[in-house]
């Protein structure tokens, strides 16, 4: 006769391969395409980014379903929000946020939250640096901020994406510090922004490091500063010579600006844990991809990653502090 520690193991490894039965049973992941919305135009860093991870899911095949990335980036990203907003219940569909999340609504009123979607993940926080083309004149941000304060209003044109939103909130801190008026010239995504740079239609952008690397190793666009308080940690050569730790914060140059950008998921109102805790793990596994990890290189991104009540109270503070900075800027629709 069998030892009966055989049965009992027999009958051990069956009850734990019926446990683990149950708790896939149980689990939930997406039954058809998913729709991966972004609130903003083509070629730019939340659509860089978003079709970075549709190609990181595919290639490493992370889910049994597809990823549709779609551009909507109608009233500053409104089109998108609202998109998500008016789809409870269904979690076949997700956004990337870029801080239009709270600038939108803000600026043009448009009845939306970031409260009315779930917050899912911060993937990481963008920069802005300020680019010129490679022949303008000035060398350093603080010879920059002397010719705007000696041209005198409107002379220079700054490009940025949209109205009202990360671009011209900046841009106006910069006039703050210059002393004068920039022309504002708005554009429908951060690719068209550097590329409007590249033909010299514009003197100067605050595009995301991602959105004009290409332009920057290509040698037509140079960075004069980086807005954030300390310089990006990326210290391997994009150019010749030249690594995103080689740009000097603004403040080191004497505009004394910062600016850091979410970039996050949501997914539709009314998800449950299960959901969120499917494209919580799906995250976790793209992170993990080398191509992720270029990526972060390639465009000095923050890699900081952030979810459940952690990532609500960030939410709740920056939404206070787009407030004040909106205010600040006379941007507040009401």
């Amino acid at each position: 006769m069998r030892p009966t520690w055989h049965c009992l193991a027999a009958a051990t490894a069956a009850a734990i391969g019926f446990g683990t039965v149950s708790a896939f049973a149980q689990a939930w992941e997406p039954t058809r395409p998913v729709q991966f919305i972004v609130p903003a135009g083509t070629g730019g860093g939340a659509d860089t980014m978003a079709r970075a991870i549709q190609g990181i899911i595919a290639k490493n095949n992370l889910m049994k379903q597809s990823v549709q990335v779609v551009n909507k980036s109608g009233g500053a990203g409104a089109e998108g929000f609202l998109d998500v907003k008016t789809s409870p219940g269904d979690p076949h569909k997700i956004i990337i946020t870029l801080s239009n999340l709270f600038t939108t609504p803000l600026g043009t009123g448009v009845p939306f939250n970031w409260k009315d979607l779930t917050p899912v993940a911060m993937l990481a926080l963008d920069e802005f640096v300020l680019w010129v083309p490679s022949d303008a004149p000035f060398k350093t941000a603080g010879e920059y901020l002397a010719a705007v304060k000696t041209g005198g209003n409107n002379k220079f044109k700054m490009g940025g994406t949209g109205s009202k939103q990360e671009d011209q909130i900046i841009t106006v801190a910069v006039e703050k510090a210059a002393g004068a008026k920039l022309t504002y010239v708005p554009f429908g995504g951060g690719g068209e922004v550097a590329t409007q740079l590249v033909g010299k239609h514009i003197d100067s952008t605050v595009n995301n490091p991602i959105e004009a690397v290409a332009h920057w190793r290509s040698g037509a666009l140079k960075p004069l500063c980086v807005f954030d308080g300390a310089r990006l940690p990326v210290t391997e050569k994009m150019t010749a010579t030249m690594s995103w730790n080689d740009i000097p914060t603004c403040k080191e140059s004497g505009l004394d600006v910062q600016y850091l950008m979410l970039r996050g998921i949501f997914t539709t109102p009314g998800a449950t844990a299960a959901q969120v805790a499917f494209y919580v793990e799906l995250l976790r596994k793209v992170r993990e991809a080398p191509e992720w990890q270029q990526l972060m290189k390639d465009g000095a991104f923050n890699p900081k990653f952030m979810t459940g009540a952690d990532f609500t109270a960030w939410l709740t503070t920056e939404d206070a502090r787009h407030r004040d900075l909106m205010r600040e800027a006379g941007f507040l629709a009401n």
